[in-house]
């Protein structure tokens, strides 16, 4: 009996190649069949046509390497792959460490060059987008709302906003985007990302410290608007003079930055002994709740009193870091001859 070859059409789709950026696409088969059946009368046995057996075995051979073959390609093109990805880590470093050399320097734009093609050959690479969006915000300057400068502004920032993407708690990232905001005069947003901190790191002095101080910053910024029109200007002294009715609407609009910037302030100084700063700051408060009482006599001098309070304390607290700063390691200070004392 001969085993005969029916022929079967079969239209099949054709997958993609693994790794193939290319859809599968339709193409159309033959699927030989081979049934038994007898041969007629005087058949030879030899099929005309027919391809000598050795050589149907050998593309059978063929056909079943093919896998290993396609499998030993995809083990060479990962290889391949994992050796350019390695190269690029290697040269992302390279770059990183260019750009931090750069920046020593205060070479800012050729750090920025530096720092973004360390993040192109590496995305991972760690602390390539914050040193490349430290570098940025060095472009930014202080109190210009300029298109161009608010531009520079939200570059850093988005790219510390990735930053904390990956690692939500990371502190540093937030109180460089508050304090980019405070250059651009954006002071509520810039409060807003430190109290962010504090959430993370409730003793974190600097914080609270800033917000106090932007307290403090729009409450005497209302208060010059107030005055200034009418022909006055601020005393430090609870502004007596001043008619009842222009402060009494700055009472209105400073009472809540007054009380908030007290606290944090306080909670400055809490956290940090000795912060001669926050204790300045605690004078200026003070001096602005004055304001806010104003015409309660007994409140005003007890403000006042306060403030004067801080005062004394600030300049006991500067001349105390100032000495310690001074004494070096250990105590030892040394006199202009470079002697030892």
């Amino acid at each position: 009996m001969e085993l005969e070859r029916v022929s079967a059409p079969y239209t099949g789709k054709e997958s993609a190649a693994p790794g193939s950026s290319r859809p599968g696409r339709q193409r159309e088969y033959n699927s030989h069949i081979l049934v038994p059946v007898s041969p007629a009368r005087g058949q030879l046995q030899k099929i005309p046509g027919a391809r000598p057996i050795a050589v149907r075995l050998k593309e059978k051979d063929t056909n079943m390497n093919r896998p290993a073959r396609i499998t030993a390609l995809a083990v060479t093109l990962a290889g391949m792959v994992l050796s350019m990805s390695g190269c690029n880590q290697l040269a992302a470093r390279d770059q990183l460490n260019k750009g931090v050399e750069a920046y020593k320097s205060a070479h800012y734009e050729e750090a920025i060059g530096h720092f973004q093609r360390a993040t192109q050959l590496d995305p991972k690479l760690p602390m390539a987008k914050t040193y490349l969006a430290t570098a940025l915000s060095q472009n930014v300057v202080p109190g210009l709302t300029t298109p161009e400068n608010l531009k520079n502004a939200d570059q850093a920032i988005a790219l510390f906003k990735d930053v904390l993407a990956q690692d939500p708690n990371d502190v540093n990232s937030m109180k460089q985007i508050a304090g980019i905001y405070f250059s651009v005069k954006k002071l509520d947003d810039a409060k807003d990302w430190q109290k962010k901190v504090l959430a993370v790191d409730p003793k974190d002095p600097e914080a609270a410290y800033t917000i106090g101080v932007i307290d403090w910053t729009q409450s005497h910024e209302n208060l010059l608007k107030a005055l200034q029109p009418a022909g006055f200007n601020d005393d430090g002294e609870g502004n007596v003079k001043v008619p009842k009715k222009i402060m009494d609407a700055v009472k209105e609009q400073n009472a809540p930055f007054i009380e908030e910037g007290l606290k944090y302030m306080n909670q400055a100084v809490a956290n940090r002994a000795n912060y001669d700063d926050a204790m300045t700051y605690l004078n200026l408060l003070y001096r602005a709740k004055a304001n806010v009482d104003f015409g309660n006599a007994a409140a005003v001098k007890a403000d006042l009193a306060a403030a004067q309070d801080w005062t004394a304390k600030a300049m006991g607290a500067r001349k105390a870091n100032e000495e310690k700063k001074n004494a070096g390691p250990g105590g030892i200070t040394m006199d202009a001859n470079g002697n030892m004392k």
